[in-house]
């Protein structure tokens, strides 16, 4: 933040004086000519939202979206209930693409990594020599690196690439990915085969090293067809999770044992010697022994209807045992033949391009759209290797790592900027579509792929479409216009295949003795692609509350043992490279072990991301991307602070009271708790709500997967401002909601879950008798009110509500004081215009989406009709359907069945504020062969 200092007496005249000029001035025409429109667009409505069905790609996978353009401009993204990967829902990767449509920090033009600026022509006349003599040797020396691709536009376009060039490599890297997975089918099956677990089917669910929930491209459907199954009580199942530090799927899960990664194929052959294995007899723990029998006893009653989950960092050996385990539970998996092909040629991994490079055989080397001079695991060197090809070049929406290490660098256009197509993990197809024109004059894929064939200019419009020309019969048109407006392709979902049998596998040795870490995907920043978000660096982790940047996890035994404390840097080191990194003590770590997020630590990530956090990259290995052993740990003398958003504190006796649990077997006994209206108080009666609708919300603490995705779209949807870490250091934030994370356990027996803490919108508001200018009111519809202009900040208000919901403005966050580039111009395109941007000395908070109450209500006067349900950008983003918000004052409406739920109840209700933001209690089913839940 800028230094302030108190004005003089001259300085303050000053500025009085050009105030009042200003404000004369604002009375005038402005200076600019001003061209209304002589035919205004097609369709396109002054201040009237739009909206176009899209899809946007998280590791290449699709989720289907709706992106809603103001006047041609992006501003918010939601999801499409038509597509099975979002199912209506989003995620905060999904929500935080419009700021990255925006981000000034995106390449401009193309440049060369001596010259500088250069042009599009440019590059064309310095790829046309290497380009043509990699022709002549048909292929020989040429080589493509690109992410994970499901384009089948794209994967056309590369299979032609190589049919034309048959010597050419087509290289995949995708530093998240399922090679494991695959690799174990393989072993398993006899091929490689794509394994689509379906929760709504399984209701004994066990997990070992898997996160379901947590940051992945199937998150939204698992999550959604998950909780949909256990709002049935009959259902309800159980979940299992052993894993080495706590996740998002480990707070849900009914039963969870903190596991050593070292133990994981130990407990995966007890499970199956339980199911008839006759396997070696594992070395286990006595707890883990105990913990695998239970859930050995529970899938096996559940047969046809349990599941096992095997995580991406396990080994091959591991997932092919796992495979074993579903063929004997016959398990709710569909099975099918990975799309994600270029015609009949597979590609090749980064590992064979590195030596490749090495020996001096690459001749011509073209990156699209990934960045593996970061990513890349450390053993590679890859960013010095890229040098060593003739001619490289890289494709992507920022100046990255891997653009500072080839010759040439070209501007990538956005999703939100480009024709393209790409494929949800069970294969249904979706078109991507433009919202505008590329903001920086990037290219899609498209274009760029086309430009190293050699092909004459082609728009990614007509080659998208060119894929696609045989659909619809004789009416083309009519078939591309219904997939364009529905957002996905019909029948176009991969078919399922029997994958007969599972052989039965040989593990792996088990891993070197010593200190293990398991790199995680962020998230946040999932794999580092999102570093320089702003909305998703200030995003709290789920468990560990964490922003900008990242520390290694360690459990309370063993950061005691090494005599280690929150905040303590220390030295991670293997195989002759270090990194430094904070502690960070949390509950439910294995000992022996540490969980560590990837993404962070990058030098060319932007104004934003530059420097923040440690790269785990820096240790991962060709052999062990994700699971690191034997890793030397080390302290050095020097402290950090880790900076989270809630903070670790112990209130005796209160966590079960703010944070109601009830166990299945006692939801029967249950009975809903009230908002406390029914208490005596001093202040004015309620008068109820003069205007006709009474709003409220509901929040399911059960379904809650504590995704952050509702405090992103809620930050998107309301121009909510980014603070930067100094002010989260000083306990500012400005999120409208925030979701809070309860533990009534121990840290050893976690019995933890999420309560998502919007503005209450209290009936006996305390905010409201404090302010001295009457800035915080109620409506006649229920809604606490907060009139920006009216407020002087006090900060009274604050100080009086006991929910600690509302946000001040210390600085001009949005207005004159923004961090870093947040206050660019092209940032500005993205606010929502029918919400205010708050100045410096405001309070603010959760106003239920009132601009979206007053276009509905707009609209039903406008057609005569009675409003319909209003929907709040945090509900529209809940990927469970968590939150429910409705007119308590409209018969028939649902939230007022769950205000009569036997698990209804208010936080806080013996303060008699008779909040309408009221909760369903979480719920559990605990083993009570493992003494209850752990």
């Amino acid at each position: 933040m800028p230094p302030l200092s108190v004005p003089s007496r001259r300085e303050a005249l000053g500025l009085l004086s050009a105030g009042i000029a200003l404000g004369l001035g604002a009375c005038s025409k402005p200076s600019e000519e001003l061209v209304p429109y002589v035919v205004a667009p097609e369709r396109l409505l002054p201040g009237v939202p739009v909206r176009y069905a899209t899809a946007l790609s998280l590791g290449g996978w699709a989720r289907g979206v709706h992106a809603i353009a103001v006047d041609g401009r992006p501003i918010k993204i939601e999801g499409n209930p038509l597509h099975p990967g979002s199912r209506g829902a989003t995620d905060v990767f999904a929500e935080a693409a419009i700021l990255d449509l925006y981000d000034p920090d995106r390449s401009r033009t193309v440049t060369e990594r001596v010259n500088g600026i250069a042009s599009w022509d440019m590059v064309g006349r310095a790829l046309a020599v290497p380009l043509a003599q990699a022709r002549r040797a048909k292929g020989e020396g040429f080589r493509l690196l690109t992410g994970h691709v499901t384009s089948p536009t794209l994967l056309h376009q590369i299979a032609s690439l190589l049919q034309a060039m048959p010597e050419a490599v087509w290289h995949v890297h995708e530093p998240l990915n399922d090679a494991a997975a695959l690799r174990g089918a393989e072993l398993a099956f006899g091929r490689p085969l794509r394994a689509l677990p379906d929760p709504g089917r399984a209701e004994t669910i066990l997990c070992i090293g898997a996160d379901p929930l947590g940051p992945s491209p199937d998150q939204i459907r698992f999550s959604r067809a998950l909780m949909d199954r256990r709002r049935d009580s009959a259902r309800f199942g159980r979940i299992y999770v052993a894993e080495t530090a706590l996740t998002q799927t480990g707070i849900k899960a009914d039963a969870r044992y903190a596991l050593h990664p070292h133990h994981a194929g130990a407990l995966l052959a007890a499970l199956s010697n339980h199911l008839g294995a006759a396997l070696p007899a594992p070395d286990l723990p006595p707890e883990a022994a105990r913990f695998a029998a239970a859930a050995a006893s529970d899938l096996r009653g559940a047969e046809g209807r349990a599941l096992v989950l095997v995580g991406d960092a396990l080994p091959p050996e591991l997932h092919a045992l796992g495979h074993w385990i579903n063929g004997r539970l016959k398990a709710p998996i569909t099975y099918t033949v990975p799309l994600d092909v270029a015609g009949d040629r597979a590609p090749a991994d980064l590992a064979t391009l590195a030596a490749d490079l090495d020996a001096g055989a690459v001749s011509c080397l073209a990156i699209l759209d990934c960045n593996p001079a970061h990513t890349a695991p450390a053993d590679l060197a890859f960013a010095e290797k890229i040098g060593r090809a003739g001619f490289s070049l890289h494709a992507g929406l920022h100046g990255d790592e891997t653009a500072g290490a080839t010759h040439w660098h070209l501007p990538l256009a956005h999703a939100l900027e480009s024709w393209s197509d790409l494929r949800a993990l069970d294969g249904t197809a979706s078109l991507v579509q433009p919202l505008v024109r590329p903001l920086y004059g990037g290219r899609s894929a498209h274009e760029i792929l086309s430009l190293l064939a050699g092909e004459p200019a082609t728009a990614g419009y007509d080659i998208v479409r060119a894929t696609w020309h045989d659909q619809g019969g004789g009416n083309f048109e009519g078939w591309w216009r219904r997939a364009l407006h529905d957002g996905v392709i019909p029948d176009s979902a991969a078919a399922p295949v029997e994958p007969g049998a599972a052989r039965l596998p040989s593990l792996p040795a088990s891993p070197n003795a010593g200190f293990a870490i398991e790199l995680r995907a962020d998230p946040c920043l999932y794999d580092g692609r999102y570093a320089n978000n702003a909305w998703l660096q200030e995003c709290p982790k789920p468990v560990s509350k964490q922003v900008w940047g990242n520390a290694l996890a360690l459990s309370e035994g063993e950061a005691a043992r090494r005599g280690l404390k929150a905040g303590d840097v220390v030295t991670l080191g293997l195989g002759g490279r270090q990194v430094e990194v904070l502690v960070a003590v949390e509950s439910g770590v294995a000992e022996g072990a540490g969980a560590l997020t990837l993404g962070y630590g990058r030098p060319r990530a932007g104004a934003i991301g530059n420097g923040v956090g440690a790269d785990g990259y820096s240790l991962a290995t060709t052999a062990a991307p994700r699971l690191l052993s034997g890793v030397n740990l080390a302290k050095t003398d020097r402290r950090g602070n880790v900076l989270r958003t809630q903070t670790y504190t112990q209130i005796e006796g209160e966590t079960r009271k703010l944070f109601r649990q009830i166990a299945l077997v006692d939801l029967a006994q249950a009975a809903p708790k009230g908002s406390g209206a029914g208490q005596p108080s001093l202040l004015d009666p309620w008068r109820g709500d003069a205007d006709g609708h009474a709003w409220a919300m509901v929040i399911d603490t059960h379904a809650c997967i504590g995704c952050n995705a509702c405090v992103v779209a809620c930050q998107s949807e309301n121009n909510v401002p980014v603070v930067g870490p100094e002010e989260i250091a000083r306990g500012r934030m400005m999120h409208w909601l925030r979701v809070d994370l309860y533990d009534s356990g121990t840290p050893d027996a976690v019995r933890a879950g999420f309560q998502p803490v919007p503005c209450m919108h209290c009936e006996h508001a305390p905010c409201e008798p404090v302010c001295p200018v009457a800035a915080s009111v109620h409506d006649g519809e229920g809604l606490n009110l907060q009139v920006y202009n009216r407020c002087v900040g006090t900060r009274f208000c604050e100080a009086n509500c006991p929910y600690k919901v509302r946000r001040f403005n210390f600085f001009g966050y949005a207005d004159g004081q923004p961090y870093a580039t947040m206050g660019a111009e092209s940032i500005k395109a993205q606010h929502n215009p029918n919400v205010t941007v708050r100045a410096r000395g405001v309070m603010e908070k959760c106003t239920y989406c009132i601009q979206r109450i007053a276009n509905e209500r707009q609209a039903s006067e406008r057609d005569g009709r009675p409003m319909d349900p209003v929907v709040t950008a945090c509900q529209s983003a809940c990927p469970t359907r968590a939150i429910t918000f409705g007119d308590l004052a409209k018969s028939g409406d649902p939230i007022l069945a769950l205000r009569r739920d036997p698990r209804h109840y208010a936080l806080m209700e013996e303060l008699n504020t008779r909040p309408r933001t009221t909760y369903l209690a979480d719920l559990h089913a605990p083993n009570p062969d493992l003494g209850g839940r752990t």
